[in-house]
């Protein structure tokens, strides 16, 4: 396993571990972060760990037009129950996500320097963030960073049912992005439309 130095790069992709991991250490500093996503790569580690860095062989992303919306969840949008807006709240939807108990297994864990480190990339207007309101409370949200046209998406959180869907299904509907990288597998993001393309797909579209 490679560990990173105090340069800014990254190991060539055919050092990538069969789990996905391409190097260890580093910082989170905003210009490794930056050329990181740039490159199809993305940290997730525990707090008593290293920096690690993945770049899987198998990305899953959706692309916005395959976006699956139910029929229960189109009576949900219609209804207009709900508030969304955008980068008005980064630092309460990154906590939430950082602090909410799940019991879905999805999203990152989200250190103390994680936290640090994407609302300093939101102040410099590469993170953002979408926001579920009701009765002017935040019940749910994403971020992630916006990279050329494609959004990375990060974590998301719900504290009422269908909020974090709801700000997907707003993430993938609002015209802005080719692309939606939503890292790796999961069921619940597969059913909303997301699927699994080769890493080398994903890096030709990320860097067009």
């Amino acid at each position: 396993m490679i560990w990173l130095t105090h340069k800014i790069e990254f190991p060539a992709y055919q050092f990538t571990s069969k789990e996905g991991i391409i190097a260890l250490g580093g910082d989170l500093s905003e210009e490794r972060l930056i050329h990181a996503y740039k490159n199809g790569i993305f940290p997730w580690f525990s707090e008593e760990d290293p920096i690690v860095w993945y770049c899987p062989f198998e990305r899953m992303v959706l692309f916005p037009d395959d976006i699956k919306i139910s029929k229960s969840m189109r009576k949900i949008i219609n209804k207009n129950e709900f508030t969304i807006t955008e980068n008005r709240a980064f630092e309460e939807v990154i906590f939430n996500c950082k602090s909410i108990e799940r019991n879905d297994g999805f999203g990152t864990w989200i250190t103390d320097d994680m936290e640090d480190a994407y609302i300093n990339l939101h102040k410099k207007g590469v993170a953002k963030s979408i926001e579920i309101w009701l009765n002017d409370k935040l019940v749910g949200g994403l971020y992630g960073l916006e990279i050329n046209n494609i959004f990375c998406g990060e974590s998301m959180f719900s504290k009422v049912s269908n909020a974090s869907k709801l700000a997907f299904i707003h993430l993938a509907t609002n015209k802005k992005y080719q692309l939606i990288d939503c890292q790796i597998h999961n069921e619940h993001l597969a059913s909303l439309g997301a699927k699994e393309i080769d890493r080398a797909l994903f890096l030709d579209i990320l860097r067009r």
